[in-house]
């Protein structure tokens, strides 16, 4: 291979990787704004804040979509150039590879359960606190899962130091354990939150009046 071949080689994966990286910023950037402008919603007892943030959610996933599009394609382009130049099917056989792998397939399935069952469900409630139990459930896992995800694969991503030392078990073990502890914490705070809204209902205070009296 000549010297130009290898430059535009070169500079051909590295523009992958810059597009690579723009996305994932543009997509980790508004999943984390999204999560926290939820928490804040919910925090501030403020049920047209939080409405107004249920229907934000659509336009956001819009954006999220095609970042992971991109992913998808600049990260197959990327896996597919260096396994040509480094080794063919051997390349694969790197946890680390493996693991990211894993990781953006999980996030793009949660995604289509995102998509197409719990921001219908967050659109016509209005708010997280107007959910079932069932829906309420399955929306905190989804939710926890996309944030977990996309920031497991932005870790992996950079991971390069641990190519090769750990094996996919390893290298995995920490997300079922931030999943766990993001649900059970999210799940806390919207039970918190549906009592507060109960104990401030007039139903709740016409109820006390008529105990009291």
């Amino acid at each position: 291979m000549s010297i130009n071949q290898d430059l535009l080689l070169e500079f051909g994966r590295l523009a992958l990787v810059y597009v690579h990286l723009i996305a994932c910023c543009i997509a980790l950037g508004l999943v984390l704004t999204s999560d926290v402008a939820m928490l804040r919603a919910l925090l501030q007892d403020d049920p047209s804040s939080r409405r107004k943030k249920a229907q934000n959610l659509h336009e956001l996933q819009k954006v999220v979509y095609f970042a992971l599009v991109a992913l998808w394609a600049t990260g197959a382009a990327i896996v597919t150039l260096d396994a040509l130049v480094k080794g063919g099917w051997g390349y694969f056989a790197n946890p680390k590879i493996q693991a990211k792998i894993l990781v953006v397939f999980l996030l793009t399935v949660n995604g289509v359960l995102l998509h197409s069952v719990v921001l219908p469900w967050m659109e016509k409630a209005g708010s997280l606190l107007n959910l079932s139990f069932r829906q309420t459930i399955i929306s905190v896992v989804a939710g926890v899962i996309s944030g977990v995800s996309w920031l497991y694969a932005a870790f992996m991503g950079v991971g390069r130091p641990l190519a090769w030392k750990y094996s996919l078990v390893e290298l995995m073990a920490a997300w079922p354990m931030l999943v766990m502890g993001g649900f059970t914490g999210m799940l806390l705070l919207v039970t918190w939150c549906k009592y507060r809204n109960e104990e401030g209902s007039p139903a709740h205070f016409g109820s006390l009046a008529g105990a009291r009296a």
